[in-house]
């Protein structure tokens, strides 16, 4: 399965500017008002967008962050864990050290109370001594069917530790840089599902960021392998986070396209009309999410695959 029905969410409770991401995150920027009405404001989007998505079905599993942590960046759980199908959950190596606080072994509990199967944890964490980082879905791409998986290299997703990941889940590495222009400099965009969505049988992708042509080329070839329609999208539409997008599964099997509508509104009508051919898109308003957290709704949905328990 490529897509999942069942997403793990985290509402924030200290969502603000984390300032040891906005580093290498150039998508952050700071508003004028104080971290209390930016969480509240993050709360309420957080929770507009967890309707919408639970009234078109999809199971929307909602923990709440705690606030002793202090964790800025909890609404984006998909970067420090993913959940397979083989029932085995991982844990990733974090590059600011705020965020490693975002791991929690409680998650682990309260998704078998809700039915699901745990068999294994794979913990990559270790690699964080080394200062080498791979941040979860933010930085792997994977197309489970064909049995690839995509990374933009950056601080955040080292090479080595991506490699490791592939052979330990079977999967052959697509390896690429993706840049983005910063004050007249191309540097690299911090994590690859800014730039690139990987649906059932479509991708979005923003090809503009790949600026080594032979690299663009082997990502363009795996694609069109994998038999996915490419639909690309500008780098200033990838600044609204169009390329911020996961698939997901609705009541009765639909499948839907989940953006924000900053995303939405930046797409011209013959992108809309090529997603549009695959699935239904729905959106919602995640505008002090995207300004102070540099992160859409893909970084909000942490999919769970795990098998259901006897």
């Amino acid at each position: 399965m490529q897509i999942t029905n069942t997403i793990l969410m985290i509402r924030p409770v200290a969502f603000r500017m984390n300032e040891q991401t906005a580093v290498n995150n150039y998508f952050q920027e700071e508003l004028e008002i104080t971290n209390t009405s930016i969480n509240l404001k993050a709360q309420n989007e957080f929770d507009d967008f967890v309707e919408i998505l639970r009234k078109r079905g999809v199971n929307v599993i909602v923990v709440d962050d705690k606030l002793e942590t202090d964790t800025p960046d909890s609404i984006f759980p998909n970067n420090w864990v993913s959940f397979h199908e083989s029932g085995t959950v991982v844990v990733y190596p974090m590059f600011a050290e705020n965020r490693r606080r975002e791991r929690r072994e409680d998650i682990f509990d309260i998704l078998e109370e809700n039915g699901f199967r745990i068999d294994n944890i794979v913990d990559y964490t270790s690699a964080e001594e080394e200062g080498f980082f791979l941040e979860g879905t933010g930085s792997i791409l994977k197309d489970r069917v064909n049995q690839k998986a995509y990374c933009a290299l950056s601080e955040r997703a080292h090479e080595e530790l991506f490699i490791e990941f592939c052979e330990d889940f079977n999967s052959f590495p697509v390896i690429f840089t993706a840049n983005q222009t910063v004050e007249g400099k191309r540097l690299p965009i911090y994590h690859t599902n800014v730039m690139m969505a990987m649906a059932e049988t479509f991708a979005v992708i923003c090809l503009d960021t790949i600026d080594d042509k032979k690299e663009r080329k082997n990502v363009v070839d795996h694609l069109k392998q994998a038999k996915k329609e490419i639909i690309t999208i500008s780098e200033a539409q990838m600044h609204q986070f169009a390329g911020n997008m996961l698939q997901v599964i609705g009541a009765q099997e639909k499948r839907f396209m989940v953006m924000s509508s900053a995303a939405y509104y930046s797409l011209r009508k013959d992108q809309i009309n090529a997603i549009e051919k695959h699935c239904e898109i729905i959106h919602s308003t995640l505008e002090t999410i995207e300004t102070c957290g540099g992160g859409s709704a893909r970084c909000m949905m942490a999919e769970v695959f795990l098998p259901k328990a006897n």
